[in-house]
């Protein structure tokens, strides 16, 4: 997560939707850039622990900014992520397996190690189930966010290509997919209210 001051900006990390490389293009413009765990701090953190102090220390009171990808997707990069040779022999590594047999994995309670990542709904939202949001971005729609910056920064926003997963097949069965996306309604929900805003998903928030 990346906190800019002038911008009025905090930039939430959401695992798995380009924030190495967003990070990496904003870096040197960051007042304050948190690193390892802290990286991904969730929506409700940040508004918990993370909001009041900047208001305190520094008067601010930044526009929280975050992205989402298509919650399938989403597993799938991480499914990618974890089939890399630097995992290999660790519990959270995917290296031999499917992506049907991950996903399903990943339906069971409770969850084993490969499978233990989280939700976007889950990292984006209260428990109450509030946003506690300014702007979400598609992931798939990642031009409008880079627009979104460029304005603010007042410069061309490109990002580097980085933190890219193995290239391997990924597909599963339309049962699956189907079971997937029954479990998963509140991932879905949100994000076909983030494609239905045309991408750009802007939030009244205080």
């Amino acid at each position: 997560m990346q906190i800019f001051f002038k911008q009025n900006i905090a930039m939430l990390a959401v695992p798995k939707t380009g924030t190495t490389a967003l990070e990496s293009a904003l870096r040197s413009k960051a007042d304050i850039q948190f690193k390892g765990r802290r990286k991904h701090m969730s929506a409700a953190a940040f508004d918990t622990y993370c909001a009041p102090f900047l208001k305190k220390a520094y008067g601010l009171t930044p526009e929280r900014v975050a992205v989402m990808r298509d919650p399938l997707d989403h597993l799938r990069s991480w499914y990618k992520y974890r089939t890399r040779d630097a995992l290999l022999g660790n519990k959270k590594s995917s290296a031999g397996m499917t992506f049907e047999a991950f996903v399903q994995d990943a339906l069971r309670d409770p969850r084993l190690p490969h499978v233990n990542v989280g939700t976007q709904h889950k990292f984006l939202t209260q428990k109450n189930g509030t946003l506690p949001l300014h702007h979400i971005f598609a992931y798939e729609d990642m031009p409008l966010l880079l627009g979104f910056l460029s304005e603010r920064f007042g410069r061309e926003i490109t990002l580097p290509k980085a933190n890219a997963s193995p290239q391997i097949e990924a597909t599963i069965s339309p049962e699956t997919e189907a079971r997937f996306k029954t479990l998963r309604t509140e991932d879905y929900a949100l994000y076909e209210r983030l494609r239905a805003a045309g991408g750009h998903l802007q939030l009244e928030y205080s």
